[in-house]
């Protein structure tokens, strides 16, 4: 084995330095280039010269041929590849390796000091100076080339040239807020800004027809003989046409609800409201409520942002397939010029009905099949309101070793709710949010819910709120009316006594009626792949049970009944904040912070069973199973189905970093470590151990592992192998591991873990 060993290393080494050896196969009259250098000469003091330095060098083209330990592996893949009779291995590298050869007959050095002088003229260097020298020499080529400038030239004076016309007293009020000021340097990006900034403004004024290129600077270097310093003049270029200076009005506003271009025109009928013509055939959107969505006005000046926003908010409403918004010219005089809007809305299919079967993995470590049939009409009352009518019917079992593997679930389910594109309240609210329109959405639920032979479960839920986006990157939601009841039945006799071992948990099940408010907040830059840092921060409050409480107060009842059932009362708070790191489009290093609590008073000592956190699994601590860590250092006696119930808390603490990498196409690699826990609120006997102290710090279970993703655009199915680094159940001073022998497969099978999922863990 050694031998081969050492014959493998030895023909490493030679392919190596035959791939180093790629001279003899350039041409004659030929010089391999192997890049070039930069130098810059100045005496000045610039802020930004290591900026400066990456522009220019930017400019150094082409790219050499790229190098590995030394070596031109890919150019000597290339080369082999390309020969006479290559023979299959030649061909393979090279269609895998190879590159293009890069030779100094494709370098214009002259070209490139051009490019050099007018970066730094762009900057504010004017008259400098650039050269370059070849070094030819055993059939490479480099160039070395030296850029040398003085001091910048910085500005003296900014004017508009001339302010006789209507726009350049509109330009005149706008430089007030201008890029350009005093002491600055030239800068050619700077002045486009500036540009760009007039003409945003000028089209908000309602010039339709500006175009930034209608404005032109012009510099004047000659006021000093002894200082750097240049005025600064804004003019409209002379050419520019009459349309491009005279601000719109809009004159007719048009609405086609029902946009068609196989529509017969003889069949449409026109209604008029708030001086909007709503021009369709059959009605498909009542025009009363159609016109709330739409920002523009009738004798209002032209507004691109206005424009944008409503077709915004009439997108949002889910109604629509296409929204388009078009202007049309409809005459000019000497100050003013007069448009026509026409807004044609293509509308989704009204009904549909869908089927769903999936094989699903949740984050509690249940898998299996699930049935969803779906029944929605995207305008119901023709005034965009959604009805949803979906029923589930699922098998579940438990994915975990030991056991815990015996759980089982059988669930059904039927579901309705009613979302409207406006605020529905008990007095009449017209809102105007600019981005999206805000939506209130009604809903009713009911489940039944078989947990292997040990329990069944009836609930029914009901809630009514609000959700919207101010931005792109912000969601609320509130739900000021949410209602759950739960009616626990058929409990068996080994579930009675999980129950009766503690009394905690006995309560939780038995707080079967949950009534109370919620809120919601996240703001997410996460979806955009090309940003660095990212970040996703995610707020949720829940409160329940204190307007029951008060009722109870008030009636002088039973305290902690309402109706004759046990309600929950309690306060809590979730924070999961998220940081990605992206060096490039294809690594990113992803962080997740999550901290929870919930405050049980008044009638509750604990948390109701199913606002528990709980901690491992898939989607938490990878390297512990599933409802296997905590409360705090405590540790169940058997690792069976009764530890499955206990190990919940009141409190969440959870840390995560995940380094992310591409493999090959949509193979994808991680690297991740996990930390967190769970603790209880109030000290509980049968559970010794859980409740949190100031000592939480030193009870975190850690963990670290491995993971392959098949990521296919919005499809990801992952697999997580993860090992114990921590264990907070055992003594201080021997929760740390200091065993690790992945070869022995009794250690593998008791601290390897696996996780299948699907999607990414956050």
């Amino acid at each position: 084995m050694k031998i081969k060993r050492h014959i493998s290393l030895i023909s490493a080494i030679l392919l190596l330095a035959m791939a180093c050896n790629v001279k003899k196969y350039i041409p004659k009259d030929e010089f391999l280039y192997t890049g070039a250098d930069l130098k810059l000469k100045t005496e000045a003091k610039i802020s930004d010269i290591d900026e400066i330095q990456a522009e220019l060098e930017s400019l150094l083209k082409p790219e050499p041929n790229s190098k590995i330990l030394g070596m031109y592996v890919g150019l000597w893949a290339h080369y082999k590849g390309t020969q006479e009779k290559p023979g299959f291995i030649n061909r393979f590298l090279n269609k895998k390796l190879g590159e293009e050869p890069v030779y100094f007959s494709q370098v214009d050095p002259a070209r490139t000091e051009e490019l050099i002088l007018n970066r730094l003229d762009n900057r504010g260097f004017f008259y400098s100076t650039s050269s370059s020298d070849i070094i030819l020499k055993n059939k490479v080529a480099k160039v070395n080339y030296v850029a040398e400038f003085g001091e910048p030239y910085t500005l003296s004076k900014f004017q508009l040239d001339r302010d006789s016309l209507q726009i350049e007293h509109e330009i005149t009020s706008l430089l007030d807020e201008t890029f350009i000021v005093e002491d600055s340097r030239f800068d050619l990006n700077t002045l486009n800004r500036e540009r760009a900034r007039i003409d945003s403004a000028l089209k908000e004024q309602g010039y339709y027809n500006f175009n930034d290129d209608f404005l032109i600077f012009e510099a004047d270097t000659n006021i000093s003989d002894t200082l750097r310093k240049f005025n600064l003049y804004l003019r409209l270029k002379q050419n520019t046409p009459e349309r491009g200076i005279i601000p719109y009005q809009i004159d007719e506003i048009n609405v086609f609800p029902n946009y068609s271009i196989d529509e017969s025109g003889e069949k449409l009928d026109t209604t008029v409201v708030a001086e909007k013509n709503f021009i369709q055939g059959n009605l498909v959107f009542r025009p009363s409520l159609l016109e709330d969505y739409i920002l523009i006005q009738k004798e209002e000046l032209y507004s691109p942002k206005m424009s944008k926003l409503t077709s915004n908010r009439l997108s949002s409403i889910g109604t629509y397939k296409f929204v388009n918004l078009r202007y049309e010219e409809l005459s000019t005089d000497d100050s003013l010029g007069h448009l026509q809007a026409n807004i044609y809305l293509s509308p989704m299919t009204k009904r549909s009905v869908r089927a769903e079967l999936l094989g699903v993995s949740k984050s509690n470590n249940f898998a299996g099949p699930t049935l969803n049939l779906t029944y929605r009409n995207r305008n119901i009352f023709n005034g965009g309101e959604t009805f949803n009518l979906s029923t589930k019917f699922a098998y579940e079992f438990q994915v975990a070793g030991g056991d815990r593997s015996n759980l089982k679930s059988f669930e059904v389910g039927v579901n309705a709710d009613l979302i409207f594109p406006r605020v529905i309240f008990f007095v009449p609210i017209r809102e105007k949010f600019s981005y999206a329109v805000p939506k209130t959405k009604m809903g009713i639920g009911v489940e039944y819910l078989s947990r292997g032979g040990l329990y069944r479960l009836n609930s029914f839920s009901t809630n009514y709120g609000y959700f919207w986006n101010p931005n792109p990157f912000v969601y609320h939601e509130i739900n000021p009316i949410s209602v759950n009841l739960v009616n626990l039945t058929r409990t068996s006799p080994e579930f009675e006594a999980i129950l009766d071992a503690n009394p905690f948990l006995r309560r939780s099940f038995e707080q079967n009626f949950i009534a109370g408010i919620n809120y919601t907040f996240q703001y997410n830059k996460l979806q955009d792949k090309y940003r660095k840092h990212a970040i996703f921060t995610g707020v949720t409050i829940d409160l329940a049970g204190n307007a029951l409480n008060l009722i109870n107060s008030i009636a002088g009842t039973e305290n902690g009944k309402f109706l004759g059932l046990a309600y929950a009362q309690y306060t809590k708070a979730d924070l999961d904040f998220r940081y990605y790191f992206r060096p490039n489009e294809k690594h990113t290093i992803a962080t997740r912070l999550f901290l929870g609590a919930g405050l049980p008073f008044g009638n509750s000592v604990s948390l109701p069973y199913v606002k528990q956190y709980f901690s491992g699994g898939p989607n938490s601590i990878r390297a512990f199973r599933i409802r296997s860590i905590g409360p705090g250092t405590y540790r169940p006696k058997t690792d069976d189905n009764s530890s499955f119930f206990d190990q919940s808390g009141d409190i969440r603490f959870e840390g995560n970093i995940e380094y992310r990498f591409p493999i090959v196409s949509y193979l994808k690699g991680a690297a991740f470590m996990d930390a967190g826990n769970i603790w209880l609120r109030n000290e509980n006997e049968a559970l010794p151990g859980g409740k949190f102290t100031k000592n939480w710090y030193k009870e975190l279970a850690v963990g670290a592992g491995v993971g392959l993703r098949i990521d296919i655009q919005f499809f990801v199915i992952r697999f997580d192998f993860a090992t114990p680094l921590r264990y907070p159940y055992l003594p201080e001073g021997e929760r740390w591991s200091n065993n690790f022998n992945i070869g022995s497969k009794t250690w593998r099978r008791e601290n390897l873990i696996f996780n299948f999922a699907i999607g990414y863990p956050f």
